[in-house]
């Protein structure tokens, strides 16, 4: 997984009922765009992840891959 500041990271929910958490790439911690990464919520709580197999980098607008 790669990825960099801006893209999104979407996180499937484990739970029926549970939506898909979505969240901005603020800082790459990883070499090369690797994990983890410190990301921001849209209510602005920032934590650091390391995306799981339920995880999926999304590129950010404007930006082609």
């Amino acid at each position: 997984m790669r990825a960099k500041a801006g893209d999104r990271v979407v996180t499937r929910g484990r739970t029926v009922g549970q939506g898909d958490r979505v969240t901005e790439i603020v800082e790459v911690l990883g070499r090369d765009g690797a994990p983890p990464y410190r990301v921001r919520a849209e209510d602005g709580h920032e934590s650091v992840v390391s995306p799981g197999p339920d995880s999926t980098v999304s590129p950010s607008r404007g930006r082609r891959r």
